[in-house]
């Protein structure tokens, strides 16, 4: 059961990295229509990060995603 569930958070995620990688590699955090345990998950392998612009918050792909 574990297993299952393992596998379908990285799927999950991968399917949001995809998602911020097209839309230039930020979005708002409210307008994400992913999971708490999906966005907490890319948070603790530190692929994404949330930034707080004063308007509100955007989740964001790490730099050293790319590198």
């Amino acid at each position: 059961m574990i297993k299952t569930v393992d596998n379908y958070v990285e799927r999950t995620s991968a399917r949001l990295l995809h998602s911020l990688s097209r839309s230039g590699g930020s979005a708002p955090l409210h307008r994400i229509q992913f999971s708490e345990t999906i966005i907490q998950y890319l948070l603790d392998k530190k692929l994404v990060q949330v930034q707080n612009t004063g308007y509100g918050f955007l989740l964001e792909i790490a730099e050293d995603y790319f590198s």
